[in-house]
């Protein structure tokens, strides 16, 4: 059966029937992200006062104010959620791609670098569920959250609907038994010696039915799971990336159809969602399936986005580099496993990897990838490391976020109180709500709420009020801090060169001589 036939016959059957989203989806066009309107960012529950607090007349609101703490910021990595290297495991191929026999004991060496906070896995779809009605993950996944368990390091993945990297078809055969698959044309492509490759009606009926079941099967034991950093929206295409570059056709009779599927497909993952992040390619809609709709509605939805290289179209680094100051940003870019990528020469004396990482900084990133292409070892990741050792060193330090109270004042009268202003010496904004507390030697929360969405910002100040009873002494007090990210509530440790607690808290004391 040719292409048009197919789409006559599926049209007859009521298979390419219109979807339904909660919201309506258009083409959202090309535009710069700064300063547009993405809606305010989430919610923010008991929003601290954050000024204007005047001292003096005529205004004098909060009298006697007077700096007695103040902190610096941390020379050391501080790993927190929301942040930080991220060691793959696996990623286009599978464990293919891990160097070695014995791919147990390369994972565990993987999981083991310190260099790596977070862990990352992106396995198929046939992987992780070859039945209706239930998952059964490879061993490689179980080894990988079991070692991350272990060593207190969070995990992160994808599920691929395509795979061109794997020998192996990445659907579930209970899904090739019911959807027809479309050659694709407009294109040539050779990937380890396969040139032919289709998609999916991902319309029908029942990869719908199928991908909304994979999605709450999943949700049900991972969705707020404290395991999981965040979760790759699952999108169209080569390797879920959005697109199946370089070929011009896909597999929808035409873009109507493939944008009410793939908006369909991102609402049935944000219904499912609902604690951990999705995190959405800022890939442009080379193949015409709704990438702007999907990205657009990602960062409404207050979640986050990557970008699966450095060196890439402008319109991707725009959006990275503008994005609400809420939203984190996932940078993919490939390692060389120590050997040299170019000449020094070729970047007026910067090496390749140099090169790299200081872009991965200059967009405000919150992550980057440690990832040896194709060719996944420890050995690899630690051969870069020792040649640009003070390069990663400084990007494990400043990616992402990094927090801390830089001043601490104290106001008297009959309701006296803190001000405090909270400084970020990272290069991305709190990828969610900073929520702080007072407390207490003996637990006793005094005090407590959350900034603005995004803030502190890097390089600036942002202060807030904490109004204590007459007669609070604040010395011995606690400073806590978390992120609220889709109403999960992560403890987060203070970024700062002075001592903080086992819990990550800072106790204040007066280390500012009084005046």
């Amino acid at each position: 059966m040719n292409r048009r036939e197919l789409f006559k016959t599926m049209t007859l059957a009521g298979l390419a029937a219109p979807l339904t989203v909660k919201e309506s989806a258009a083409r959202v066009v090309a535009h710069n992200w700064d300063k547009y309107d993405f809606g305010s960012g989430p919610a923010v529950k008991d929003r601290l006062n954050q000024g204007p607090f005047p001292e003096y007349a005529p205004e004098d609101l909060y009298p006697g104010g007077d700096v007695v703490m103040a902190t610096t910021s941390a020379e050391e990595v501080v790993p927190n959620y929301g942040r930080g290297l991220i060691t793959y495991i696996a990623a286009d191929s599978g464990t293919a791609e891990i160097v070695g026999d014995d791919k147990p004991k390369a994972i565990e060496e993987l999981v083991r670098l310190p260099l790596g906070q977070k862990l990352y896995i992106r396995p198929t779809w046939r992987e992780v569920q070859q039945q209706r009605g239930r998952l059964n993950f490879p061993e490689y996944w179980k080894q990988t959250l079991d070692l991350a368990r272990q060593h207190n390091k969070r995990v992160a993945f994808r599920i691929q609907m395509r795979a061109p990297d794997y020998r192996e078809e990445a659907l579930p055969d209970f899904v090739l038994e019911k959807v027809p698959m479309v050659k694709l044309e407009g294109g040539q492509w050779n990937r380890h010696g396969k040139t032919t490759f289709s998609e999916p009606r991902y319309d029908h009926p029942a990869f719908q039915e199928a991908f909304q079941e994979l999605n709450a099967l999943l949700a049900a034991e991972l969705n707020g799971n404290p395991q999981i950093e965040f979760i790759d929206t699952f999108m169209y295409g080569f390797w879920g990336e959005g697109h199946t570059w370089p070929f011009t056709s896909n597999p929808f009779p035409d873009y109507a159809t493939a944008e009410r599927t793939w908006m369909r497909m991102m609402e049935t993952q944000l219904e499912h969602w609902t604690k951990t992040p999705l995190v959405t390619n800022t890939q442009p809609d080379y193949s015409r399936v709704g990438d702007s709709e999907m990205l657009d509605r990602t960062i409404r939805a207050h979640n986050w986005v990557r970008t699966d290289s450095i060196f890439i179209e402008n319109m991707q680094i725009e959006s990275l580099s503008n994005r609400p100051p809420w939203t984190a940003a996932v940078l993919e870019v490939g390692m060389h496993a120590g050997r040299p990528a170019a000449t020094p020469s070729s970047f007026d004396g910067v090496s390749d990897a140099e090169n790299r990482i200081a872009h991965v900084l200059d967009v405000g990133a919150n992550y980057m990838s440690l990832w040896n292409f194709h060719n996944i070892s420890a050995a690899g990741v630690m051969n870069d490391y020792r040649q640009y050792q003070k390069t990663y060193d400084d990007i494990n330090r400043r990616l992402g976020y990094n927090v801390r109270p830089s001043f601490i004042w104290t106001y008297a009268g009959e309701n006296p109180g803190l001000i405090i202003g909270f400084a970020n010496d990272g290069v991305a904004g709190v990828p969610g709500v900073l929520r702080v507390s007072v407390v207490s030697e003996d637990g006793k929360v005094l005090a407590e709420g959350g900034l603005d969405p995004g803030y502190p910002l890097p390089g600036k100040i942002r202060q807030a009020q904490f109004p204590m009873a007459k007669d609070t002494k604040w010395e011995g007090l606690k400073l806590k801090a978390e992120i609220d990210v889709k109403g999960m509530r992560i403890p987060v440790r203070w970024a700062c060169h002075q001592k903080t607690n086992p819990d990550g808290s800072l106790t204040l004391r007066r280390n500012v001589a009084q005046g």
